[in-house]
């Protein structure tokens, strides 16, 4: 048979790693080429990844929740049908099984195993049975090798000599100094968990200790009395099914919470972090009143030829700034430190900044500046939609020039908001309440808010910043600017 293997791809530009988060398919399910085997989340956003040709599943390489260097083999797919075993290959190979037959009279016939946990299954060319390391007092054949012995099938622990190792091998069949074989996540598995991977016996082929391994000598940490076979097997297929349950029992008591930092949380932590230290900020604020603005979003949404989209302050808030862009151009640029050079953009990659569970993302509108009204509230249904789901591609959060963030929506009044990376100007809207103001001479309840702009002083000096801001106010103080500026 043909087995055809589909490695982790860089779905990102420059990314090296990728956590799976689900798996759709598993052994044995018949895939086409193109359709969509996994969910995968990137330090940038989640996305599908389709398989690349046809056949069926042969084994998934890594669990769900495990992360992926770019470049490994993630799944393997049979693409050929299976070969029939070759006669003559089976006659040379008898004799070599004498040895095993006198031992075991009644031998079962080997078959290709089909995998039980995601990412651990067994190579269909892989029949061969490892042999078993002597032990004094029986008549298991040996080779120096360690006993492969799966851990359900444990026999009783009777009081019995310990296994002689051989000369410059320890008693778990490693060579001392050595350091022992295993994959990447189940080195990460033995240090949650504390094993010494040199303590541990391994199973799988040619040495290479296994989940299933670490999850045994886990099971045996727990009970250091000598059990006997029936228990210490349900002891070790509990751990192997549920290790999460030793870990919260752990940690029932316990005063702190250690969260990973990987994924979406990760990158848009360092991210802030080279913002914060690298761009000059500044951050100027305004009041103002929006209480047309607020009339002018209840019309829109009564408007017949706008029916089907959704109106609300935000879209206004958007179309604003785009105005004030229109208006003071130099404020949409960036900076090459590389070339010593500002770049003045002739388009607007409109970014909104979205809180989703796998953490903060900005996505942007592509040219946003060239949007009528109801195309910018449609591409602004499709982003939160989108990222809400975390659909949100890469290419969606790349070559963003402003962003607007909405913190108004968690009742928080207004903000000093981090500059994305590479953009000039960052706007924090805050909440829209009633308030007692000035109004005509009198004082009235009218709906006023606070902008928030944080900019690039080296992008934007103070005048420049004062102006864009105060036409982003007066935009929405009196909205029929969004007509007699544009």
């Amino acid at each position: 048979m043909t087995i055809r293997e589909f490695k982790m791809p860089d779905v990102g530009e420059g990314l090296t790693e990728a956590e799976i988060l689900k798996w759709y398919v598993q052994p044995g399910d018949t895939v086409t080429d193109g359709q969509v085997v996994c969910e995968v989340e990137t330090a940038k956003a989640a996305v599908e990844l389709p398989i690349p040709f046809d056949g069926v599943v042969h084994a998934l390489l890594f669990e769900e929740g495990t992360t992926v260097d770019v470049g490994q083999v993630i799944i393997s797919v049979q693409t050929g049908p299976a070969e029939a075993e070759d006669p003559a290959a089976a006659a040379v190979a008898a004799p070599a099984a004498a040895p095993a037959a006198a031992e075991a009279p009644v031998e079962e016939p080997v078959v290709a195993r089909q995998p039980v946990l995601v990412g651990y299954g067994v190579s269909q060319a892989s029949t061969k049975r490892r042999p078993r390391k002597a032990v004094p007092g029986t008549g298991a054949a040996s080779n120096g090798t360690a006993a492969a012995v799966a851990p359900a099938a444990l026999p009783a622990v009777p009081a019995q000599p310990e296994p002689v190792a051989a000369p410059g091998v320890n008693g778990n069949g490693h060579v001392v100094g050595e350091r022992p074989l295993a994959k990447p996540p189940v080195r990460k598995l033995a240090k949650d968990l504390g094993i010494d991977l040199a303590s541990v016996v391994p199973t799988g082929e040619g040495g290479v200790v296994t989940r299933e391994d670490v999850h045994a000598a886990a099971a045996a940490a727990l009970t250091p009395q000598a059990v006997a076979a029936p228990a210490l097997a349900a002891a070790v297929q509990a751990v192997a099914q549920a290790p999460a349950a030793v870990s919260a029992a752990g940690e029932a008591s316990a005063r702190e919470t250690r969260i990973p930092v990987k994924g979406v949380r990760k990158v848009t932590a360092q991210a802030m972090v080279n913002s914060a230290f690298t761009a000059p900020h500044v951050t100027e604020f305004i009041t103002f009143d929006v209480t047309r603005t607020m009339k002018l979003v209840q019309e829109l949404k009564a408007d017949p030829d706008l029916a089907g989209l959704r109106i609300n302050p935000l879209l206004l808030i958007a179309k604003a700034v785009l105005v004030a862009i229109r208006r003071n151009p130099d404020v949409n640029a960036s900076w090459d430190e590389a070339a010593q050079e500002i770049v003045l953009k002739h388009y607007v990659n409109l970014g909104i900044a979205a809180a989703t569970p796998r953490g903060l993302i900005v996505p942007n509108i592509k040219d946003a500046h060239a949007k009528t009204l109801p195309e910018l509230s449609t591409a602004l249904s499709e982003l939160v939609a989108t990222a809400r789901d975390g659909k949100t591609s890469p290419a969606d959060m790349q070559n963003g020039t402003i962003t607007i963030t909405n913190v108004g929506v968690f009742g928080v009044d207004t903000g000093t908001p981090i500059l994305n990376p590479g953009e000039s100007a960052i706007l924090a809207v805050g909440a829209i309440k009633l308030q007692p103001w000035v109004h005509k001479g009198k004082v009235k309840p009218r709906h006023v808010t606070t902008l928030a702009l944080s900019f690039d002083h080296r992008l934007i000096d103070g005048e420049l910043g004062s102006r864009f801001l105060a036409d982003i106010a007066a935009v929405l103080e009196h909205p029929r600017r969004l007509v007699t500026w544009s």
